[in-house]
């Protein structure tokens, strides 16, 4: 084999590598980072505030300091949101994978791979739907719950 067409190849795999290997080392260290930088803020929050005043409650000072948790319902509507959102991009590549198979160019493989990609998208999506069906009626009693605690709480 000719070392032009390796590098050919090569670079036209360089992408597929990039989004596949890359990208996802670069989101996970930025997502960690994130959370060392809101550990040392909190922590340097309530150092400063224990050098003003000494005889302050600390588990006090971190429930303001900290993030509240999100509730169950809004947990439960962002599976809803990323159903909807992957349903919608596979119902939208397996239509331009037909689109694709129809034209007078024939491209099949492009029409393969769009209507493979649609259709595992199309899948996720209708998992991520499925649980957000299950999981309302079976914590509907812990939704409701924690929505009468943060009604007497406000």
């Amino acid at each position: 084999m000719n070392s032009n067409v390796i590098w050919v190849e090569f670079i036209n795999m360089l992408p597929i590598i990039l989004c596949g290997c890359v990208l996802p080392i670069i989101f996970i260290w930025m997502e960690t980072r994130r959370k060392m930088n809101e550990t040392n803020a909190r922590t340097q929050i309530v150092t400063a505030a224990l050098e003003k005043n000494p005889d302050m409650d600390v588990e006090e000072i971190l429930k303001k300091v900290s993030r509240k948790p999100k509730l169950l319902k809004e947990k439960l509507l962002t599976k809803l949101l990323w159903g909807c959102i992957t349903s919608i991009v596979g119902i939208g590549l397996i239509l331009y994978g037909f689109f694709l198979s129809t034209q007078e160019i024939h491209i099949a493989e492009d029409a393969q791979t769009a209507i493979g990609f649609g259709v595992v998208l199309l899948a996720v999506g209708a998992a991520f739907i499925i649980n957000y069906g299950v999981g309302r009626k079976m914590l509907a009693k812990e939704i409701e719950a924690e929505e009468s605690k943060t009604t007497t709480q406000s």
